[in-house]
């Protein structure tokens, strides 16, 4: 008995000494991974995790460490463990193990946990992009058997990563300086801090050779990526972890985060005035520069405050002094709670960038979108599958001309943890559909040959026109995802307009418009609006501009105005009497003239129209001032006249 006694304390003490000791080191590599040391951190979890230790916060930060590594399919394993402890977790983690489920090719379960996460997070853009586009991966086979893709050729067992072309030289960051026996390795990642190399560059073939430092000053003991040169080659923007004239900054928690600098070339050929941007800071990292076309507009990737998400997508205006306006977020449309980095524009309106956050394949994807001159973005698509893959996809460049461009990749194949693709896109990205129909007499069902057909995009803006053929036949080409307009036209037959949306995806559209025929005989004194059942041109509420609504009304006008030349009309604008007698007589006539103004405007001589408002002095009912009415009544009431006084 006293044995076992001894026996039992003696258990108890190695126990008792075994769990101090995982409990060291799992402290150990909690301040691993605070410091973003994590593929140390990775060691020290995976030591205790193999002696049967478990918790949610080990199998939380285990997975997180490889996730932000971009190594999926270990992170995956990870997240895996955690949900197999707690199916509940903080919903960020539904939406990194669906990522790292998709890169390691379980597309069902990701998009299962995705419909979760979608439950789950509530206002989260990232499960509401999934949930409006449960076809994502249509949309992005569609898109895909558009580039044939080599390896630059300029890669190397390490990190080779950004590329940008100037001079005909090809410049990138690498992490290939493995120096002397001091080299310093970044804890992050467990490779070489990078510098910026380049290569020669064939402009007709896009291939590369003879890769060199970049001898200057830019490059220095931490990282420096993602060079952007000004045409005149008297400036490049780069990014550097923050460091400069030999002092290192640090954020509160004593981490060493990344900025924005720019450089000024000298007479003499190096590169000097190196200075930070002055919106940077400790606090926060901004990355990855690139330029407008015409260079006054710089765009970044930043978690600055106001960030939607890990990293979003800003501009600043580039002042003609040098200086910089304030950041501005390109917003919700493309920004969202995951990753939007390395922004690449084109002169072509477009604006190439790699996200998380938008429906992908896994890891960060390469997207394009359209991008106006306010920065509004619209019709954001996946490049497809040649370039995208379940592993991490950025730094898209292209030169619209060539057709001919560059990106970075961790996929699987490569010579190091990132490397460098070259491609040349055979097709391009603009997805077009055939919009056909056949134009018909309504009451006959025969075709009408020689129909004039008019297309017109969303805003009424002319795109196109033709004439039906022998069978009534006509087609354009439009694009996908967007709404039309198609107007058809045939004398002795009523104009008839009808809208459509076409599909995301390629193919042919079947739009017929069947027309009646027109009955409207009209003389002097009669009211042309009639004709085509306008009752009333549609201005904003107390406004006189003219609304979409209207001009496709005054469309129809214009158009027997044109094929009449002595026709004249008397523009008459009236309303109902709620609102003062004054008012409605000074807003009546401001919409009378505004109405006249627009077909001037469209071409019409102003000698052949008058018109004037007539406010509520002509009601047609008997809704005066007092009197109850219903809102058709006074519907009645609200009109407009368009009376012939000659042909």
């Amino acid at each position: 008995m006293k044995n076992s006694i001894l026996l039992l304390f003696t258990i108890i003490a190695c126990f008792s000494s075994d769990l101090h000791a995982q409990q060291t080191k799992i402290n150990s590599g909690n301040k691993q991974y605070d410091s973003y040391a994590y593929v140390d951190a990775i060691k020290t979890y995976e030591k205790v995790a193999a002696k049967g230790y478990k918790s949610e916060d080990m199998f939380k930060k285990l997975g997180n460490a490889y996730y932000f590594n971009s190594d999926f399919q270990n992170a995956a394993k990870w997240y895996g463990e955690l949900f197999a402890m707690n199916p509940n977790p903080e919903p960020e983690y539904y939406f990194r193990y669906a990522q790292s489920l998709k890169s390691a090719g379980d597309i069902a379960k990701a998009n299962k946990l995705l419909e979760e996460f979608n439950a789950v997070s509530k206002n989260d853009s990232r499960g509401k992009l999934y949930r409006e586009d449960l076809n994502y991966l249509d949309q992005i086979k569609a898109n895909s058997g558009r580039y044939q893709i080599e390896d630059a050729g300029i890669n190397s067992q390490y990190s080779d990563y950004g590329s940008f072309v100037y001079n005909n030289k090809v410049y990138f960051a690498s992490a290939r300086d493995t120096g002397n026996f001091v080299q310093r390795k970044h804890k992050w990642t467990g490779e070489y801090f990078t510098n910026i190399y380049n290569a020669d560059l064939n402009p007709a073939t896009g291939t590369a050779s003879k890769v060199n430092k970049f001898k200057s000053a830019i490059n220095t003991k931490f990282h420096e990526a993602s060079p952007v040169f000004t045409k005149d080659g008297k400036t490049v923007y780069f990014t550097r972890n923050n460091y400069i004239d030999g002092k290192k900054g640090k954020d509160e928690s004593r981490v060493t985060l990344i900025k924005l600098y720019k450089a000024e070339l000298g007479k003499d050929g190096k590169w000097t005035n190196i200075a930070e941007f002055p919106f940077n800071s400790n606090n926060y990292s901004t990355a990855h520069p690139a330029l407008s076309p015409d260079e006054k507009t710089l765009y970044f990737a930043s978690d600055m405050p106001g960030s939607f998400g890990e990293s979003d997508l800003y501009k600043v205006t580039i002042n003609s002094n040098g200086g910089f306006g304030p950041p501005q977020n390109l917003g919700n449309k493309i920004n969202t709670e995951g990753k939007e980095t390395y922004p690449y524009l084109t002169s072509e309106n477009e604006i190439y960038f790699s996200s998380d956050g938008h429906p992908g394949l896994g890891g960060l994807d390469v997207f394009v979108a359209n991008i106006d001159n306010n920065g509004k973005v619209s019709n954001i698509q996946n490049v497809g599958a040649d370039v995208n893959s379940p592993k991490d996809d950025f730094a898209y460049i292209i030169d619209t001309e060539t057709r001919r461009g560059f990106f970075t990749s961790n996929k699987d194949g490569g010579q190091g943890s990132d490397d460098i693709y070259r491609f040349l896109e055979t097709r391009r990205l603009k997805c077009i559909q055939q919009l056909y129909g056949i134009i018909s007499d309504a009451e006959t069902g025969l075709a009408l040959p020689g129909a004039k057909v008019t297309l017109y995009d969303d805003q009424m803006n002319l795109k196109n026109s033709a004439v039906a053929d022998g069978s009534g036949l006509y087609n354009f080409d439009v694009e996908c995802g967007k709404t039309y307009f198609v107007r058809a036209e045939k004398p002795e037959f009523a104009t008839k307009e009808v809208n459509i949306t076409i599909d995301k995806t390629s193919g042919k559209t079947n739009l017929p418009i069947a027309l009646e025929k027109s009955t409207c005989k009209v003389t002097v004194g009669d009211d042309l609006g009639k004709c085509f059942g306008i009752k009333m041109i549609y201005f904003d509420l107390d406004k006189s501009n003219i609304r979409t609504e209207a001009a496709l009304d005054l469309e129809k006008i214009l158009a027997v105005l044109n094929d009449n030349p002595s026709m004249k009309l008397d523009i008459r604008s009236h309303t109902d009497s709620r609102a003062s007698h004054q008012y409605n007589e000074a807003l009546s006539d401001r919409r009378a003239k505004s109405t006249i103004q627009w077909l001037i405007k469209n071409g019409i001589a102003p000698n052949r129209l008058t018109g004037k408002g007539y406010g509520e002095t002509e009601l047609v009912n008997k809704c005066a001032d007092g009197v109850p009415c219903t809102e058709a009544e006074h519907q009645a009431n609200r009109r407009s006249e368009f009376i012939i006084t000659a042909l």
